[in-house]
């Protein structure tokens, strides 16, 4: 049955899904093989009880300054404009999330905030933003902005995000923290911002609909799939299957987790439906400190549906990962570190000594991918192969 196959994806999120359109635009008969029981990964959505197209693992905001993906995925959707912001809940107050001048006006007053201003604009000159980190490395007024940031904004929302104490997150972490030097209040700044109008399992549905792609969900690709690395050889049932393999699943359960279990994050989503219009101010507001959740988001604000008298509300609770818990089962965060990169690659060691098998996406390289990152990469991938 493989063999009638000329390459089999493992996975059908942005990576898989868009690996195997490609082969099969390329006249490569594609089979993808879903574990769960339903297709385009931690991007699946679905209409929930009041009528709101709900994102079953999170919110998944479309951003990108890469034009090649965009194009590619329009092919398969129509989008509209969306812009994503951000409040965190600090000291009492909804604030703009990243930090911005905003920020500073409703939390120190015109005064204070005015002088905040003038050292920033001083000392970064005609700069869009900072880093938190350039912020603590600074002198006087430059510092103490930076350490407000940091307690206020980032060090507990990671002590809750990420499980420990901020000192032993990786610093790269903190780097990507920034601090805008102005009243932009747009979470992202990129190209092109856009939700796809229809929601991503209908972008999904469309981007498989070709006569050489076959998916079948529900099946554990690893009841299936044998990689022994000392051979070179992969195995499906009992037969070498010598066609590509991409394989976006995690890379130690491709090997048996032989050298010990990669490290992650994951969460805890709860859904509440509200007898309300609105909920909340914004699309996602952050609760950097007192509260157990991370943020809660309303999906109403991602989808521009207008229901009245109802809306939809997930909060996010961070929490070890562990496969055989009842939550916090699904893998969503690598951990960054020398530590887990150096087993990480370990694994891609074993992967790189079988050559039809190809790792890809955010699992499989244990690398935080946004989905325009994961698409360019798959179409990169695919080139490769074909």
């Amino acid at each position: 049955m493989y063999e009638n196959f000329d390459a089999i994806v493992i996975g059908c999120g942005f990576s898989g899904a868009t690996a195997a359109r490609c082969l099969a635009e390329k006249g490569k008969k594609v089979l993808i093989l879903e574990k769960r029981d339903h297709i385009a990964g931690n991007m699946y959505d679905f209409i929930d009880e009041n009528g709101i197209l709900t994102h079953k693992y999170g919110p998944h905001i479309f951003h990108t300054n890469n034009k090649t993906v965009f194009e590619f995925l329009k092919r398969f959707t129509d989008f509209m404009p969306y812009e994503h912001r951000v409040i965190g809940r600090i000291d009492g107050q909804y604030v703009p999330i990243p930090f911005n001048f905003e920020s500073a006006d409703r939390l120190f007053g015109k005064e204070k905030s005015a002088k905040i201003k003038e050292a920033l604009k001083k000392e970064y000159g005609d700069r869009e933003k900072v880093t938190v980190n350039e912020l603590l490395e600074g002198q006087g007024e430059i510092r103490k902005i930076g350490e407000f940031v940091f307690e206020k904004v980032f060090l507990h929302y990671t002590a809750k995000q990420w499980g420990m104490p901020p000192e032993k997150v990786d610093k790269s972490v903190l780097s990507r923290v920034p601090v805008v030097l102005g009243y932009d209040d747009r979470y992202f700044q990129d190209t092109y911002q856009y939700m796809p109008k229809d929601g991503y399992t209908k972008l999904f549905e469309n981007m498989l609909r070709h006569e050489n792609i076959t998916v079948k969900t529900n099946v554990d690709a690893l009841s299936l799939i044998h990689a022994d690395a000392q051979s070179g050889k992969v195995t499906i049932g009992d037969e070498v299957y010598e066609k590509p393999i991409i394989w976006t699943a995690p890379a130690d359960e491709l090997f048996g987790c032989v050298f010990g279990r990669l490290p992650y994050r994951s969460l805890y989503l709860k859904i509440e439906h509200i007898n309300k219009t609105w909920f909340q101010p914004a699309a996602v507001v952050n609760y950097p400190n007192e509260e157990d959740f991370t943020r809660i988001t309303e999906f109403k604000y991602l989808t521009g549906q207008r229901i009245e008298g109802k809306t939809t509300i997930m909060k996010e609770y961070p929490m070890q990962y562990d496969p055989n818990a009842e939550k916090g089962n699904i893998p969503y965060y690598p951990i960054v570190g020398q530590e887990n990169q150096a087993l990480y690659d370990k694994y891609a060691e074993l992967a790189g000594k079988i050559g039809n098998l190809y790792l890809c996406g955010r699992l499989a390289q244990y690398r935080y991918f946004n989905m325009d990152a994961a698409v360019a990469a798959a179409l990169k991938l695919a080139e490769r192969i074909s």
